[in-house]
């Protein structure tokens, strides 16, 4: 937990955003696995911890926008709940660790939002994106859950991605604290890897690395030899000589703050020539996609600048045809990159995506486009200081797209669709890194985890 002071002015921050009424948020309750006293590992709201700094279930809290008035509401523990979990911090001990001193019981929740609703003051609240978190938001409420959406505050909504977005410096020290477990579960995963071992077992090495540094993944482990999957989280292929493997995930700093990082490498050890071809030519893509980033530039171009340079790299080597710029234009590189290359990282491994996509990603000078792939791009807007992105361009042989659109001779202009079907079974490749928006550019974030070719061998021959 931060100091203090940190919650109480970010608190104050946003009470002058929004013009008058209460704002609600909600922390997120623990989430039973199979009966209601086995939980799934706890994961609390990252609005929540953000503004409130408990990482703690069972919590709620109100900003009175018109009084600057606070309050924590939370569980007040008795003496059968020390038997089970042993003695903790009283509700009035957290709120005065992140300077609220309005502690009330949860039950007083729902009649006090209900007071305010009959004095005619508006609730603001944020989208919810689970299930029971909508339910209990709901009878909170009295409203039917179907309404919730439409009924959610955009202006709070607006606020806290204003003020989420730019990150302080102690929040980058805690993405780079992630990066430093990145950096080992990465290496782990290409020295571990070989032919004749089942993804899952590179898996449990991850797993592994996680646990020796007390630190849980961001997101389920991306692993797999079918790496033209873009979220593939199945773990049971048998890995062959010949085969790459694409590895995406992430850990999470003792703050709450993420890393996603991407490496492929061959099952072998070594890159064929042609795995190695394609390889370069992300490589490439990443390093100018990565130098595209800055102040003021669309992330929707740094998207371009990488979809461009796989275009002319893929042009090189016969796979691709035509003006790069055209192709990019028309949409025609879906054909191998069908996916965003990179979105905001934080408290959430994709930031604040749950406050709404376009919200976070676009704005009124850059709106999503319709094309496939390009419409997957989850964040277009212009970059601003102390933004925290990822980058990973990355190019996927999909079988089923290759053939149902060289079937119907869809961007021939552009495509060599006779050549392409040689790569049916190619796979894919993914290369991603966290990098920072400076006041003049950009920062890599983290200790570098090998990702040249060379560097990449020397860490599986090792």
């Amino acid at each position: 937990m931060f100091e203090r002071e940190v919650y109480v002015a970010r608190r104050r921050k946003l009470a002058e955003r929004i013009d008058g009424g209460i704002a609600l948020f909600l922390g997120n309750d623990e989430a039973p696995m199979n009966y209601k006293d086995n939980h799934y590992p706890f994961w609390q709201d990252a609005s929540f911890r953000y503004f409130w700094g408990l990482d703690q279930p069972g919590l709620a809290a109100t900003i009175d926008l018109d009084s600057g008035e606070e309050a924590l509401y939370g569980y007040q523990l008795t003496l059968d709940d020390i038997v089970w979990t042993g003695p903790l911090p009283s509700l009035g001990e957290r709120g005065a660790r992140v300077g609220v001193a309005d502690c009330r019981d949860i039950a007083r929740l729902a009649d006090d939002l209900g007071a305010a609703r009959r004095s005619g003051r508006s609730i603001h609240y944020l989208p919810t994106y689970r299930g029971d978190g909508a339910l209990k938001l709901a009878s909170l409420l009295g409203t039917p859950p179907g309404g919730l959406a439409e009924d959610a505050s955009e202006e709070l909504a607006r606020a806290v991605i204003a003020l989420r977005a730019p990150k302080e410096p102690r929040e980058v020290e805690e993405i780079e604290r992630a990066l430093e477990v990145s950096h080992d579960t990465h290496t782990t995963a290409m020295r571990a890897t070989r032919p004749g071992r089942h993804e899952w077992e590179i898996v449990r090495e991850v797993e592994a690395c996680h646990a020796r540094h007390g630190s849980p993944v961001s997101f389920p482990i991306i692993l797999s030899v079918r790496g033209e999957v873009l979220h593939n989280h199945a773990h049971g292929n048998l890995m062959e000589a010949g085969q790459l493997v694409v590895h995406d995930s992430g850990a999470t700093s003792p703050e709450g703050y993420a890393s996603d990082i991407t490496r492929t490498f061959p099952v072998s050890g070594r890159f064929d020539a042609r795995q190695r071809e394609i390889y370069e030519i992300v490589l490439e893509a990443l390093d100018k996609a990565t130098r595209a980033v800055a102040p003021g530039v669309p992330f929707l171009e740094v998207y371009k600048t990488a979809a461009r340079s796989q275009m002319e790299g893929l042009k090189q080597i016969g796979l691709a045809r035509g003006d790069v710029h055209e192709a990019v234009e028309l949409g025609a590189h879906a054909a191998f990159l069908q996916c965003g290359t990179g979105h905001m990282i934080g408290l959430d491994v994709h930031d604040m995506e749950s406050l709404g996509e376009d919200l976070v990603g676009y704005d009124e000078r850059v709106t999503r486009s319709p094309l496939f792939g390009v419409a997957y791009v989850r964040l277009g807007r212009a970059l601003e200081p102390n933004w925290t992105v990822a980058v990973e361009p990355g190019i996927y042989f999909i079988p089923e797209l290759i053939d149902s659109w060289s079937a119907e001779g869809k961007f021939a202009d552009f495509v060599n669709w006779e050549a392409v079907k040689e790569y049916r079974d190619f796979g894919g490749i993914r290369i991603e890194d966290d990098v920072l928006v400076t006041a003049d550019g950009y920062r890599i974030l983290g200790r570098p985890i090998p990702k040249s070719v060379a560097d990449v061998e020397a860490t599986m021959a090792g």
